[in-house]
């Protein structure tokens, strides 16, 4: 048995598939490859897979990761090969490496998230600056998820303009305290509808 990680890019019209479609096309291309996969237990086997983070609906990212379990030795220049031409177009494979099958889980071990943000609307670098500046001086930002309030400031652990169209930010994603870049952008009063948001890393703890 081993455990691999495949970092993986999900663009174009993907953008719009859920994480659970997502996680079927990778089964149907894993089959399709014909590796050997392990299964779990039960009435109801299903492919050993975890994705490491959901990924919102009408967002892209370059750095998705998911550990799948294989039951033979098979190395992960065997597992790209296998694996081109098995997907629809916007996912890409960027890395595979072998982890630990002891390491714990990799929902567990999400740290914080990287994106980028790309306006789409014309604001003057002075107006994106004020907005930045004003966030970034509040003490808390309060929210309101599924009906519960919760404090935005502290999960914004960095917040930086690259241009007058561009934003790069990184949010903390742990349990029960995840920040969610279409919620800086109501924090800085910017319609999420009016811009593009990329996810570009996600980082992971150490694993005990």
């Amino acid at each position: 048995m081993i455990r691999i990680r495949i970092t993986y890019a999900k663009m174009g019209w993907l953008k719009y598939t859920s994480n659970l479609d997502v996680q079927k096309l990778w089964e149907r291309a894993l089959r399709r490859a014909r590796l050997p996969l392990a299964y779990s237990q039960g009435y109801h086997p299903k492919p050993r897979m975890n994705l490491a983070a959901p990924l919102p609906l009408g967002f892209t990212s370059s750095a998705e990761l998911i550990d799948i379990w294989f039951t033979e030795e098979i190395s992960t220049s065997e597992i790209q090969k296998r694996l081109i031409g098995m997907f629809p177009p916007g996912i890409r494979i960027q890395k595979t490496v072998q982890v630990d099958l002891s390491e714990a889980s990799l929902q567990s071990l999400v740290a914080a998230g990287e994106y980028n943000i790309q306006l789409l609307i014309d604001l003057s670098i002075e107006e994106l600056e004020s907005k930045v500046a004003t966030v970034l001086r509040s003490a808390s930002l309060i929210r309101t998820r599924r009906g519960k309030e919760y404090d935005l400031r502290p999960l914004i652990e960095d917040l930086q303009i690259i241009n007058d169209k561009l934003l790069a930010i990184r949010l903390t994603m742990r349990p029960k305290a995840t920040g969610r870049p279409e919620e800086l952008l109501n924090a800085l009063q910017i319609d999420p509808n009016e811009a593009c948001i990329e996810r570009t890393a996600i980082f992971l703890a150490v694993s005990s």
